[in-house]
């Protein structure tokens, strides 16, 4: 039987290993939330946008907070604007249904189209969040109660939900997600990235950089290695101002787009500088 199940190949600027494919597509064919790990700087908020684009769906976005709950997801209730609207005259405040905000949860329920709804970092909210949020995922519909109204999905979102492991997810929430963690790149893939981003780039720059940021990865004095993103940054920079030889034996131009504190700025300067501040 032949399956007519939307499938995930990547992008053109989201390169994304077999792995990533295969679960992205299990997630898909099972109709459930993919929950994604790895350092940052691995692509997990923009695989979201990646299988929007692939799949030719909308895409909504919830930045997760330590204050965050599943509610807040569904829909809230203004009831600081329809106070305001009482006293100075403006709106009809009559109407309830002009002060409920739908959450990206519920404007995901709500669409006439199938979405993609991307969860990013799930792990930062209270620990009865994972379970309350899938509890609204299973039911797929949920009431509003000052105008007492359903709201039932016609289409299941695909959910992607990632996390950066700062705190244990319950097991009932690992066992209702597939899971994925997005390893970081190896030197041929992130070669590939970088043609992406910065096609046509010289070859001699491209080896350089790359062996200097994995050589940095490696350094293990480092609190915060350099990810995907901040490479991507570093050669930009090396471009637009002409810099065409980089070595980590000597000063490094523009250290500071790969190197985020203080520490590790000091740390690099006196194992590879002999002593001497790095240009940041």
């Amino acid at each position: 039987m032949t399956s007519t199940a939307p499938r995930f190949h990547g992008t053109d600027s989201y390169l994304s290993s077999e792995g990533l494919q295969a679960a992205v597509n299990c997630a898909l064919t099972l109709q459930r939330p993919l929950l994604v790990r790895g350092e940052p700087g691995t692509g997990k908020t923009l695989l979201a946008e990646a299988v929007a684009q692939s799949l030719g769906l909308r895409l909504l976005t919830w930045h997760v907070k330590s204050t965050t709950r599943a509610q807040d997801g569904l829909y809230v209730y203004d009831t600081v604007q329809r106070l305001y609207d009482s006293r100075f005259g403006e709106g009809d405040v009559r109407d309830i249904r002009h002060y409920i905000r739908l959450g990206p949860l519920g404007e995901a329920f709500a669409s006439k189209e199938r979405v993609v709804l991307l969860l990013d970092e799930v792990d930062k909210a209270d620990v009865e969040f994972p379970n309350d949020l899938l509890h609204e995922l299973d039911r797929m519909r949920f009431r509003i109660t000052e105008t007492n109204e359903d709201v039932a999905a016609t289409h299941r979102p695909v959910v992607i939900i990632t996390s950066n492991n700062e705190k244990e997810l319950p097991d009932a929430f690992l066992r209702r997600c597939v899971f994925h963690f997005i390893d970081f790149p190896d030197q041929e893939l992130m070669r590939r990235i970088v043609e992406v981003h910065h096609p046509g780039l010289d070859a001699s720059l491209t080896e350089q950089s790359l062996k200097v940021f994995y050589e940095l990865r490696n350094f293990t004095r480092l609190r915060k290695r350099p990810s995907t993103s901040e490479l991507v940054d570093w050669i930009a920079v090396l471009k637009a101002n002409g810099v065409t030889q980089v070595r980590l034996e000597e000063q490094l131009p523009f250290l500071g787009a790969l190197l985020k504190r203080e520490q590790d700025l000091m740390a690099v300067a006196e194992a590879f500088g002999r002593g001497r501040r790095t240009k940041a």
